[in-house]
């Protein structure tokens, strides 16, 4: 059970960016996904740290700007290992969309820590890398 709460939890996370076909992405569940004092981390092209509030408000504003429309992200292949109540996730994404006017699209890495709380399996950190 543990691994398909976790799928769910990752697929909602990756929701969160989503504003095809004009609706707003919600990246406010970010703000429920991830614990508050959660670890967020960029590795390339410049490596950035960010806490929760500095990584959604930005994201939130050019998703709802109109520069960045049509805009996914999805998983594409994961590899989850579980462990009590904890458990880690290790996979790669592809992301689309229209970004000033042009098509955008790029795929990366990403790593995902979770942890077990008494409200469910929440994301404790996570990091990622940009292949394109």
């Amino acid at each position: 059970m543990s691994k398909n709460e976790i799928d769910r939890v990752t697929a909602e996370f990756y929701g969160a960016f989503d504003n095809r076909g004009g609706k707003a992405a919600d990246v406010d569940r970010l703000r429920r996904l991830v614990l508050p004092q959660g670890v967020i981390v960029c590795t390339a092209p410049t490596f950035t740290a960010y806490s929760v509030e500095e990584f959604v408000e930005p994201r939130a504003q050019l998703l709802s700007s109109g520069r960045l429309v049509g805009f996914s992200e999805w998983e594409t292949s994961e590899e989850t290992r579980v462990e009590r109540d904890v458990a880690s996730r290790f996979g790669t994404y592809r992301k689309s969309g229209v970004f000033d006017g042009k098509p955008y699209e790029g795929e990366g890495t990403k790593t995902i820590q979770f942890v077990r709380t008494p409200d469910g399996w929440r994301i404790a950190a996570f990091s990622w890398f940009d292949h394109t």
